[in-house]
């Protein structure tokens, strides 16, 4: 009955649209009463799920996408995209994808990706007369360049959900390659699409001019080398990583670009604030919730119910996409990967899934 509790009110509140974080601290709060279990144990887990070290570089990802935003890098970066690939059959739709994979580079964050270059492309694209569906759609589908391509929010959150013990930066080198390749897939649709519309086209101003956007962009773009390659080097952890790159993307767009105000930094400052507070809430209520999961042996019945389908790991794993798909309709990501890691993942690595990196890039992070 308590499952059914906490299962129950999660799928109500989901249905009823309160905020995931919300619905997640309040299923699990009323199972706790429910079973007996003292509350201050409920509220004991809510604190730990965020005394996490690793977790402290979220807010400096958040905050230096925020001041790519407000301080000109990501003007920049669409610039040298425009430069570079906006002559194509729907070059603006090939620029959103291109610029994505810059801005996903450094942000770590796909809701960053949609408020800075959706801002900046939408209006410009239906200007151009493009669609509103292909704009919007081209826009939301490559803003998940953020997901994949280091830094990562979700990376980060999936080795709090997962327990520890796995290599943040590992992680983020065996994003990499998914993720350019994620992006080309996307370039590839969009032109397609274009083609197929006959949007327009822009005229190529020549190689000068993309060389003269790539240096225009490369203060911008060296915040990714710092915050990515500080960590893959060793040189830096994670959370020094994040820090060490929201400090360069101030003196950046202070010093560089001279295009931060006072009043851009302030409005940085607190839309970083809420966005980390609200992940934060979400991590929170989404540990108390991972306990129950724990005392009702979840991840141990899912494993047996999928074992009973099929012993075929393959059609097992197909079942998890499957599932991840549907949730992933009426679910965040965030919240996704927090629900889900620890139901799933004891299933996987029954199925002899190795979760350490291949062999080849092992080596090549040592």
């Amino acid at each position: 009955m308590g499952l059914t509790i906490l299962f129950g009110l999660f799928a109500l509140g989901i249905f009823m649209g309160v905020p995931v974080a919300y619905t997640i601290g309040i299923a699990a709060v009323a199972t706790f009463a429910y079973e007996g279990l003292p509350i201050l144990i409920a509220f004991q887990r809510i604190e730990s799920g965020i005394s996490v070290f690793s977790l402290l570089a979220i807010p400096f990802f958040i905050f230096a996408g925020e001041l790519m935003l407000h301080g000109g890098i990501a003007t920049r970066l669409v610039h040298l995209a425009s430069s570079a690939v906006g002559w194509m059959r729907g070059g603006l739709g090939q620029v959103n994808v291109f610029a994505s994979m810059l801005f996903g580079g450094i942000s770590g964050s796909a809701v960053a990706d949609v408020s800075a270059l959706g801002s900046l492309l939408i209006p410009v694209m239906k200007e151009k007369g493009y669609s509103a569906d292909y704009a919007v759609n081209v826009t939301v589908t490559s803003s998940i360049a953020g997901i994949m391509i280091p830094p990562s929010h979700n990376m980060i959150l999936y080795v709090v959900a997962a327990g520890g013990g796995m290599s943040v930066s590992k992680l983020f080198m065996a994003g990499i390659v998914p993720g350019i390749l994620m992006c080309v897939g996307l370039g590839i649709a969009a032109r397609w699409i274009a083609i197929r519309k006959n949007f327009p086209t822009e005229t190529f101003e020549g190689w000068k001019i993309v060389l003269l956007s790539a240096v225009y962009a490369l203060p911008g773009l060296f915040t990714a080398v710092i915050i990515v390659g500080g960590a893959l080097s060793g040189v830096f952890t994670v959370t020094e990583s994040g820090a060490i790159g929201a400090i360069y993307a101030i003196l950046v767009t202070v010093i560089v670009y001279r295009s931060l105000s006072l009043k851009a930094f302030w409005t940085a400052v607190i839309n970083a604030v809420r966005t980390t507070a609200m992940v934060m809430i979400l991590v929170a209520c989404a540990s108390a919730f991972g306990y129950l999961l724990a005392y009702y042996s979840v991840p141990e019945q899912l494993t047996a119910l999928l074992y009973f389908v099929s012993d075929n790991p393959i059609v097992i794993l197909l079942v998890l996409n499957l599932m991840l798909l549907l949730l992933g309709m009426i679910m965040d990501m965030a919240a996704l990967i927090l629900i889900c890691t620890p139901i799933f993942l004891p299933v996987v690595v029954s199925l002899g899934m190795d979760l350490t990196l291949p062999p080849l890039l092992d080596h090549l992070n040592r």
